[in-house]
């Protein structure tokens, strides 16, 4: 996990800055309904917090996940990404209302507390709970810091991604990285399907216009708002259903 850090360092360090540019903001599907802008990709976050309500009330109900959990406080980084996928609804709604890189801020912060959490989940869960435990603070700071990092660029006129885009990366390849680590849990390869829910949102993203203009129905990015909010359904199918494997003493 470490040789992958340094990699994309390596690799961020030498591509050059990376602006946001302006056209990001200019999304496909722009269609006024109910007296609400870009009406589908704002209500569409609606999934988030459905998501993100339905995994906190789980995680914090006592007698639900009683068998997801060795250890107790395993469930802490799982808090913090389910919160993350809360407040991304509104942040994300907010930043739709009316597209701008001030308002994008605030879509992008949750999104990196989504990000540290669910490396910290790999951690606590293949390696150690007490490092996972003890790195979430700090790997979800170092992510929303990403996001700090490259507003306070573009408020100078020189925006920079490459941080935030070296956080996202890295944190979907640890969901890969996990798959060859030694599982305490049945359903591993769930990992592998939270890899794949963002690899769809992002293709989804990419072809926004492509997919609004084949009968102007949905558009790409609401689309992908749809699949990012699976990956947290798919999280929570995951406790659910997984059991410690025989080789773990949940004693």
């Amino acid at each position: 996990m470490l040789g992958v850090a340094l990699g994309i360092a390596v690799l961020m360090v030498r591509l050059p800055p990376v602006s946001q540019p302006a056209s990001y903001h200019q999304f496909a599907d722009q269609r006024l309904w109910l007296g609400i802008p870009n009406f589908g990709n704002v209500v569409s976050n609606l999934a988030f917090a459905i998501v993100g309500v339905w995994g906190l009330w789980i995680l914090f109900k006592p007698g639900n996940l009683t068998n997801a959990f060795i250890d107790p406080r395993e469930h802490r980084p799982y808090i913090a990404a389910f919160l993350g996928l809360l407040l991304t609804a509104f942040g994300s709604a907010y930043y739709h209302l009316a597209p701008s890189n001030a308002h994008l801020v605030w879509d992008r912060l949750p999104m990196a507390i989504v990000f540290g959490s669910l490396v910290a989940v790999i951690i606590t869960e293949r390696i150690s709970v007490e490092a996972g435990l003890k790195l979430l603070p700090f790997l979800v700071a170092i992510a929303a810091g990403s996001v700090l990092q490259w507003y306070g660029d573009e408020l100078h006129g020189r925006g920079d991604l490459r941080f935030y885009a070296a956080v996202q990366l890295y944190s979907v390849l640890v969901l890969l990285i996990a798959l060859v680590l030694k599982p305490r849990y049945s359903r591993s390869a769930d990992f592998a399907a939270l890899f794949g829910c963002y690899l769809l949102a992002k293709i989804f993203e990419t072809a926004d216009r492509f997919i609004f203009a084949h009968g102007h129905i949905i558009s790409g990015h609401t689309l992908k708002h749809l699949a990012a909010a699976m990956a947290g359904f798919w999280i929570l199918r995951m406790l659910e259903s997984r059991n410690p494997l025989p080789n773990e003493n949940p004693a």
